[in-house]
C-alpha cells in the first residue's frame, strides 16, 4: 500500500492545518488482528458495562464539543455553531445506544413442552467503520456506538478530509474501552479499501460516495462480510400548486443550501408546478441572495470543481442561470448559492448528486407529472413533498422509491427514525434501534432433554 501523507488545508482560507501519516498495510493488518483478539472478551462483558462505557465516552465528547467543532470548521468549513450541533448530536447518539444496547433482545419460541427454543442476537465480530467528512462526529458516534454496545470491536477510519477531527474523536473515545476494542487509522481511500477487503472483518459500515460504496459491496461479496452502506442520494423536492410559493422557496433554499449543499439528504432536484413556478423562482432567487450574504465554503477545491462542472454543463445544455454559478475571486473553496431554471431530466445536475449549493429547478404541468419524473432515478435516499393535498401526500409517500419521505418540511423528524436506502443509495439501516440489529446476527437455540443412562440416574440419586 502506498503510504499517503494527509496534508489538510482549510477551505476557508487555504492555510495548512496540519499533516498526518497514512496507515500502512502492516498497520491495517495489525489493527484488524488486534480487534479480532479483543472481540471475545468484549462480547463477554456484561451489556450494562458496555453501556456504561458508552455513557462515559459521550460525556467526554460533550466536554470537548467546542474543540471538536472548531477543528471541524477548520478542516471542512462547516460553521462552528452547526458543527457544534453535530458534535452534540453525536454525544446524544452515544447516550441513546448506551440505553438501548443492554435491552436489545431476542425472542422466545413456542416449541415442544419439554424443550426451550429462543433466538439470541450475538455480535458479528470485527466492524470496520468508514465515516464521512460532512457530519463526521454524529455519523461516527452512531456507527461506533451501535457496534460497540452490542459487543463488536471496531476499526475506524475517518475521512481524509477531516482526519484531525477523527483523531481527536478517537482519542476521546478510546480511553473508555479495553485495549483493542476501538482503534482508529488515518489514511486515504487506499487504507479504506484495504480495511474493507480484509478477510478477517465481519461488517463494513460506510457512509459516503456511491462509487466507493459499490467497491465496498464488491469487496464484501468476496470476503463474506456484511456491507452496511449509505451512499448518498439525488433527492427530489416536489412543489404543489396549492402551497405558498414564498414558503416553498424558503424550504427549497434550506434543503439545497444548508451546509453548502453538502448533506446526504440535501435537495438536489426541484419539480415545481407551473401554476406557482414564476413566484417560486423569484422567491428562490431572493433566498439564494440571502444565503450568499454569509457564504460557507465547500470542503475543498476538488469538490468545488465537481459542483461547478455540473452547473457549467447544465448551462451549456440550455439551463438558465438565475443566481450564482461563478467561482468567486477570493481565498478558500467558496461557491455561491446557485439557482438553475429550465433544467431537463437528461442534465447531469438532475441525474447525479451534485453535493453543492445548487438548486436545479424543473417546471412541470402537474403534480402527477412531477411525481413521475421524481421517481425516475437510480438513487433512493430521501425526498420531500410540499403540498396541501392529503391525497397527493399519500400518493407521493407510497410511490417515491426512497427510504425517507418528508411532507411539508425538508428536514426534521422524530428521534430514532431509521430508514433503509434503496438502489444506488445503499443498503441496511444506518440509524435508530434497527442499527443494533444490523450489528448483530441472530442464533436460534433449541434446548431439549437428554435421555439419561440408568447408571447415571442411580449415581445422581445416591449423591
Amino acid at each position: 500500500m502506498r503510504v499517503a501523507a494527509l496534508d489538510v488545508h482549510s477551505p476557508v482560507d487555504g492555510r495548512l492545518i496540519g499533516w498526518l501519516p497514512g496507515a500502512t498495510d502492516e498497520d491495517v493488518a495489525g489493527a484488524v488482528l488486534t480487534a479480532r483478539e479483543a472481540q471475545p472478551g468484549w462480547a463477554a462483558t456484561p451489556a450494562a458495562e458496555r453501556g456504561a462505557a458508552l455513557r462515559a465516552a459521550a460525556a467526554a465528547v460533550r466536554e470537548h464539543a467546542d474543540e471538536l467543532a472548531e477543528l471541524l470548521h477548520s478542516e471542512t468549513g462547516r460553521p462552528v455553531g452547526s458543527a457544534r450541533d453535530g458534535v452534540l448530536a453525536g454525544a446524544s447518539t452515544l447516550e441513546q445506544y448506551a440505553e438501548l444496547g443492554p435491552v436489545h433482545r431476542g425472542r422466545s419460541l413456542h416449541g415442544a413442552h419439554d424443550a426451550a427454543d429462543f433466538m439470541v442476537p450475538e455480535p458479528r465480530g470485527v466492524v470496520v467503520a468508514l465515516t464521512p467528512w460532512n457530519d463526521p462526529v454524529a455519523v461516527s458516534c452512531g456507527l461506533l456506538g451501535a457496534a460497540l454496545v452490542t459487543g463488536n470491536t471496531v476499526v475506524h477510519k475517518p475521512s481524509e478530509r477531516c482526519p484531525h477531527t477523527g483523531v481527536l474523536l478517537a482519542q476521546l473515545l478510546v480511553e473508555h474501552f479495553p485495549p483493542g476494542v476501538l482503534q482508529s487509522l488515518t489514511g486515504d481511500g487506499a487504507v479504506g479499501a484495504a480495511l474493507a477487503s480484509s478477510p478477517h472483518v465481519d461488517v463494513v459500515a460506510h457512509v459516503g460516495g456511491t462509487a466507493t460504496g459499490r467497491s465496498i459491496a464488491a469487496a464484501c461479496a468476496a470476503t463474506g462480510a456484511k456491507a452496511l452502506l449509505e451512499n448518498g442520494g439525488n433527492d427530489p423536492l416536489l412543489v404543489d400548486a396549492d402551497v405558498d410559493p414564498a414558503w416553498a422557496a424558503e424550504q427549497a433554499a434550506i434543503g439545497a443550501f444548508t451546509n453548502a449543499g453538502q448533506l446526504c439528504t440535501s435537495v438536489e432536484r426541484i419539480f415545481v408546478h407551473q401554476a406557482v413556478a414564476g413566484e417560486f423562482l423569484a422567491a428562490l432567487c431572493d433566498e439564494a441572495g440571502r444565503w450568499n450574504a454569509d457564504p460557507q465554503p465547500l470542503v475543498d477545491a476538488r469538490m468545488r470543481e465537481h459542483v461547478h462542472a455540473h452547473v457549467a454543463e447544465a448551462v451549456a445544455d440550455g439551463a438558465e442561470l438565475l443566481v450564482g454559478g461563478r467561482i468567486p475571486d477570493r481565498e478558500g473553496a467558496y461557491y455561491p448559492a446557485t439557482v438553475l431554471a429550465r433544467c431537463t431530466p437528461d442534465m447531469r445536475v438532475m441525474r447525479e448528486e451534485t453535493f453543492g449549493p445548487v438548486a436545479a429547478v424543473r417546471v412541470v404541468p402537474s403534480f402527477e407529472e412531477g411525481l413521475v419524473e421524481a421517481c425516475v432515478d437510480e438513487h433512493g435516499l430521501a425526498a420531500t413533498v410540499l403540498t396541501g393535498s392529503m391525497a397527493h401526500a399519500q400518493r407521493a409517500w407510497r410511490e417515491l422509491p426512497v427510504g425517507t419521505v418528508k411532507v411539508n418540511a425538508v428536514f426534521g423528524g422524530a428521534p430514532g427514525g431509521a430508514a433503509e436506502p434503496r438502489r444506488r443509495s445503499g443498503t441496511g439501516f444506518g440509524y435508530g434501534p434497527e442499527l443494533l440489529d444490523e450489528m448483530t446476527a441472530v442464533k436460534v437455540v433449541h434446548l431439549g432433554q437428554a435421555q439419561i443412562q440408568p447408571s447415571s440416574q442411580a449415581s445422581r440419586a445416591a449423591s
